[in-house]
């Protein structure tokens, strides 16, 4: 039995942090298992410690396997290892980047007497010749002074105390505001122009040199988010900042509750869940095909073998593809649950022979055709949204009134080939639930899943019959997130 290679003593403190850093990287949800643990620990071996990019890019290539996952991979990075050495290396015998040295000691190492009253250097600067300081940061883009310049603006204008429970955005808020950077971007604006012998840019020449501007205003924002998040893991320590500023993956955020900002990084997410999801559905259906032992056959074949049965035989079933009707329901509390099922069921069609799609309010209306006319399907979803006639009466959800008209126009044309998909969160408004529709659905069609956005807690209560009609369904499922959408869908093969 091969011994197990000693960790070197100056590697045991980095792979203690590096593992509870991938505990944190499994607690936020990102799927790092335990060889690419291994791999990742392999991979710092191999790299001077002392370049903190290249052991952030060792870590990302080694434990992140998703485009979405990068921000909360880095984000984590910043907590577990910006503090830890010099502030910044975690390699002490490295020479430290630029960027770990404060305004004094960069103002001296370039030779120069840090500007201040009294001899106090960066930190009895007035702020008139800290603006002047930072316009010449950025108007020479000059990284290193902008990261020292970070670095004594949290500290003068931040007014961080030890213990005190506040959140970094507070922080960021207050030195923001002290360093006038709209102020500072209108300077840089004329300090171009200048350079060109104009008064004013304008056309191309303005939006090329705004989007510099702008660049180098984001990079200097960054610079003080990491030293506010540096200091808050200093005063609390990395576990305790990683479960504050932990945030969900996009397939874990919940449809009902996202930011705007959320529900772009879902659009980003469900298109390579798509391709995934319709590789596994056609493995499925493929592995289908095996069947059951077929007893006759591997008898009969076995008398070429002297009645050994050393070839079997397999039934080979060829599995339809199933038809699929989506009814959704796109009232204003679960329309962007609805949106992203159409898209994820659309996106994946080619899986199925065939489908339909019907949505209602308290009217019902067949939106079938807006997918067929377009290869975009945010263009169809967008169309439903706006042009379906689903309203009866008040636009007030009607569960009963939306079935009935779907069982007197359509119900004939469900086959036991057809699954029907009821996406809604089943909040009737009290009105009649005409549940005997789902019921004689059910009987028609090979199956029928209900899907609903909402908690489990929140079920059958308020004016939620959710219950009365899963009574009749081959599935009731709580889908309030694409992880757990991506997790029904193979029971649709």
């Amino acid at each position: 039995m091969t011994t197990p290679t000693p960790v070197e003593p100056e590697f045991s403190p980095l792979f203690e942090l590096l593992e509870g850093f991938v505990v944190e990287l499994r607690s936020a949800g990102l799927p790092v298992s335990l060889v690419e643990n291994i791999d990742a620990v392999e991979a710092v071996k191999e790299i001077p410690l002392g370049d903190r990019e290249a052991f952030k890019y060792a870590l990302a290539a080694t434990l992140v396997k998703n485009q979405a996952h990068w921000k909360t991979f880095e984000t984590l990075f910043e907590v577990y290892f910006s503090i830890r050495g010099a502030e910044y290396v975690l390699d002490p015998d490295a020479d430290s980047p630029f960027g770990e040295l404060d305004l004094d000691e960069l103002m001296e190492g370039q030779g120069e007497q840090p500007p201040g009253q009294g001899g106090q250097g960066g930190s009895g600067m007035t702020p008139e010749e800290m603006a002047e300081m930072l316009f010449q940061a950025m108007l020479n883009s000059d990284q290193a002074l902008m990261k020292a310049i970070a670095k004594q603006a949290v500290k003068r204008f931040a007014g961080m105390e030890p213990g005190r429970p506040v959140g970094g955005t507070y922080y960021l808020y207050r030195t923001l505001r002290n360093l006038d950077l709209d102020g500072v971007m209108d300077r840089l604006m004329e300090a171009a122009a200048q350079q060109r012998g104009q008064q004013q840019l304008e056309g191309l020449a303005e939006r090329l040199a705004k989007d510099e501007y702008e660049d180098r205003i984001e990079k200097l924002k960054g610079e003080i988010e990491a030293e506010i998040r540096r200091r808050l893991v200093a005063d609390r320590g990395a576990e305790a900042m990683a479960k504050t500023l932990r945030k969900p993956l996009p397939e874990d955020v919940d449809f009902m509750h996202a930011s705007r900002e959320e529900m772009a990084k879902i659009r980003q997410a469900i298109y390579p869940l798509t391709r995934k999801l319709a590789v596994r559905l056609a493995r499925k259906r493929r592995n289908k095909r095996k069947g059951h032992l077929d007893f006759r056959s591997t008898v009969r074949h076995s008398l070429s073998y002297g009645g050994v049965p050393a070839e079997p035989k397999f039934k080979h079933p060829n599995p339809s593809k199933p038809e699929i009707m989506v009814i959704a329901d796109i009232s204003g509390s679960v329309a962007a649950f609805a949106r992203f099922t159409l898209h994820l069921v659309y996106a994946i069609s080619n899986q199925f022979s065939k489908v339909r799609s019907f949505v209602f309010i308290d009217g019902i209306d067949e939106v079938t055709h807006f997918f067929d006319k377009t290869d975009d399907i945010n263009e169809a979803v967008h169309r439903v949204n706006t042009e379906a006639d689903v309203v009866w009466v008040d636009g007030h959800s009607d569960y009963g009134h939306a079935f009935e008209v779907f069982w007197d126009k359509y119900g004939k044309e469900i086959t036991p080939k057809t699954t029907v998909l009821i996406l809604g969160d089943a909040r009737n408004n009290y009105h009649a639930s005409q549940s005997w529709v789902v019921k004689e659905v059910e009987k028609k069609a090979r199956k029928v899943f209900w899907l609903n956005p909402e908690p489990k807690a929140y079920w059958n209560t308020g004016d939620s019959i959710v219950s009365e009609y899963g009574e009749f369904t081959n599935g009731l499922f709580e889908v309030r997130t694409l992880r757990q959408l991506e997790k029904f869908v193979d029971n649709l093969a």
